[in-house]
């Protein structure tokens, strides 16, 4: 079969199992585009703004676990990809952006569009590719879904230049599912006799902590863990990622741990002898001070990136591959070696934990005046029996979600967490809705975040998403606001919001139903109607006490046993 080099792509896409593509057309891949009118079989979502591209195919793939794929132009339109390529390489999110690139005789003469996608793209990506020949098309394809979907996944740009996808000139056409990528291999080191050790020093513990991040989510393996977790009683936390891997309505669960997390959670991890890390890369705000993390424990890490092996924290054993595989291997040595385990140690290390949860640490003040953003996501929750999809963007609400809204399955989560990326939250929605469009998806944000990507209220109505966006409206970017007002002696410089669109008649103007919500006697039911809506995305503005900080928290440079509490939190308990 001979094809174009537009009509290779397309091809390549559908044998990779491609539903939709995310994408913006310009110049430099008209030809491209000119294919995929053609295919009946691809659904193209034309977006307003290419980040907002990059953001949906992300959610998309967090939602269902598979990679989103990216189609805009070249100059500007890979460019305004850079936050949503660097979003995902943070959260090891499988990502294909293919970006148009001027014709081959005008690279490097600073042609009108463009850029050095490649150069521009390199720190931010897992890989990427500049093709230059028609016959490496579709091996390069291949090549770039194995190395984002397999180890750490992540994003991979395939910058192709605009004449090698003439319609005009056509080879043959073949894919290769088994082909060799030259120097990539996924190293493993899953020795059965590393696997039995670490069930042996697990069994050996007597303040225990398990510690998972969003590598589980990535690897599937969240069953393994509640097995092994269920099999050892031990106490668990999560991630900021992690959430949902393991469910939080569980007794063993500890709440989320770190910057942020509950009073607990950090606690345990401060005193705890043994801890093991499973799909977690230790960064800075899970660890807080790296010389007071853990310094009692012996630490046992799982995970496919061998660089994240003591990148941050120096660890005791480490057990590389794939965490599904290791997590079934550990459980089933550790059911050899339970009968080491001190119960007497075990019981008397879960009454010292439910000492620290009586500090009730997520407690805040009710009001009646004011609706308190805590309010919003518990209600959230209980309206939705915690079943949605909920995405985010970065700061207060993100933070709210976290700690409020109990998830008990995997990937319906979906947030920014390494790069912390304001303008997230919508267009990820959008690919989390396509990806599943009989749930209910919830878009948890603030007035700040939403403005950055809200043109995308435009998609989701030429598309027919139902998404419920939650605006938590302060009036400051929130986050900004708490540290002023921790560090900076309540110099509040640039961070409160001057100027505010009525965002109920903006999302009208965008042919949505717009709501307000400003008396707490009002939230329940009004939140009630606004998901009931099945059919129509509801914009729903919430007007929230500007004032409330989010507690727990602990200040950069400090261990997990320094945390600030909130005024409300039970004082009488004892806090080491």
């Amino acid at each position: 079969m001979k094809l174009s080099g537009s009509e290779i792509i397309i091809e390549s896409l559908k044998k990779e199992g491609v539903d939709y593509i995310f994408g913006y057309p310009g110049g430099a891949v008209l030809h491209i585009y000119d294919a995929l009118f053609a295919a009946k079989d691809i659904k193209h979502v034309l977006v307003r703004h290419e980040q907002g591209a990059t953001h949906a195919a992300d959610g998309y793939a967090r939602a269902c676990n598979k990679p989103g794929v990216v189609l805009v132009t070249s100059g500007p339109g890979i460019t305004n990809c850079v936050t949503g390529i660097a979003t995902a390489h943070m959260d090891s999110i499988p990502m294909i952006v293919i970006s148009g690139q001027v014709s081959r005789q005008y690279v490097g003469s600073d042609a009108f569009q463009e850029a050095d996608a490649t150069g521009i793209t390199r720190p931010i990506c897992k890989h990427n590719f500049l093709i230059n020949d028609r016959e490496s098309i579709a091996d390069t394809f291949r090549k770039a879904f194995i190395i984002a979907t397999t180890g750490r996944p992540g994003p991979v740009i395939i910058d192709i230049p605009k004449d090698l996808t003439d319609p005009s000139v056509k080879i043959d056409f073949e894919y290769k599912r088994n082909i060799k990528i030259r120097s990539y291999q996924i190293k493993t080191n899953e020795d059965e006799n590393k696997i039995e050790d670490a069930a042996k020093i697990l069994c050996s513990a007597k303040k225990p902590m398990i510690y998972t991040g969003g590598g589980v989510i990535l690897s599937k393996a969240s069953k393994e863990l509640i097995k092994l977790t269920k099999l050892l009683n031990f106490p668990i936390t999560n991630t900021l990622m992690g959430l949902g891997a393991y469910p939080s309505s569980d007794g063993q669960f500890l709440g989320m741990l770190g910057m942020h997390g509950t009073y607990e959670a950090n606690m345990a991890m401060h005193d705890c002898d043994v801890l093991l890390a499973v799909g977690a890369r230790f960064d800075d705000r899970v660890t807080g001070d790296t010389k007071q993390f853990c310094p009692k424990a012996k630490i046992i890490h799982i995970d496919i990136d061998p660089s994240s092996i003591s990148k941050i924290i120096e660890v005791d054993h480490s057990l590389i591959g794939d965490t599904k595989k290791i997590l079934r291997k550990l459980t089933s040595y550790t059911s050899k070696y339970k009968k080491n385990i001190d119960k007497t140690a075990i019981e008397k290390w879960w009454k010292k934990i439910k000492s620290w949860q009586r500090k009730n640490c997520l407690s805040y003040k009710k009001s009646k005046e004011v609706i308190k953003p805590q309010s919003v996501i518990e209600t959230l929750h209980t309206l939705s029996k915690g079943k949605s999809f909920v995405t985010s963007d970065v700061g207060q609400h993100q933070m709210w979600v976290a700690q409020y809204y109990k998830f008990d399955k995997p990937n319906r989560w979906i947030n920014s967490g390494g790069l912390g990326t304001m303008g997230f939250g919508l267009p990820a929605a959008i690919g989390a809705q396509l990806a599943y469009p009989k749930e209910q998806v919830i878009c948890v944000t603030g007035e700040a975040s939403i403005l950055m990507c809200i043109q995308e209220l435009s998609t989701c109505l030429q598309y027919g998403l139902p998404i419920k966006v939650i605006n938590l409206n302060n009036r400051y970017m929130g986050m900004v606001r708490q540290w002023q007002e921790f560090f900076y002696e309540g110099r509040y410089a640039m961070s409160y919001m001057d100027a505010i669109p009525n965002f109920a008649k903006l999302a009208e103007s965008f042919g949505h139903i717009g709501m307000v919500i400003d008396k707490p006697e009002n939230l329940e039911n009004d939140l009630k109607a606004a998901l009931n809506h099945k059919n129509r995305l509801v914009f729903v503005d919430v007007i929230t006490d500007q004032t409330e900080n989010v507690y727990p928290m602990i200040v950069s440079g400090k261990g997990h046993h320094e945390m600030h509490l909130a005024p409300s939190a039970n004082e009488d308990i004892e806090l080491a």
